[in-house]
């Protein structure tokens, strides 16, 4: 599998996993927020809590969806600014 690719995570893996000591800790780091943008980290980060706190179906599936449009939106904006430090690199050899 590559490792940009994340595993399917479901609604219901969330609310199994938020019975867990340090489920924000877990939940965070399935739904990739090290990969999203310091405001997205931030906000995703405490969207968590508040699903940890509250354990609804609904908002475990909003988190999820959230989450990866927030992760994909980083990844789509990082990655033409690496090409271009690429090359530019390339130029200064």
């Amino acid at each position: 599998m590559n490792p940009k690719e994340a595993p399917e995570i479901r609604a219901q893996t969330l609310l199994e996993l938020r019975q867990q000591s340090d489920a924000l800790r877990v939940i965070t780091e399935k739904l990739r927020v090290k990969e999203m943008g310091p405001a997205d980290h931030i906000r995703t980060k405490h969207e968590v809590k508040a699903f940890v706190e509250s354990g609804d179906l609904k908002t475990a599936e909003a988190l999820i969806m959230q989450a990866t449009e927030r992760t994909a939106a980083t990844q789509t904006v990082s990655h033409p600014v690496s090409q271009s430090q690429q090359r530019s690199q390339g130029l200064g050899q």
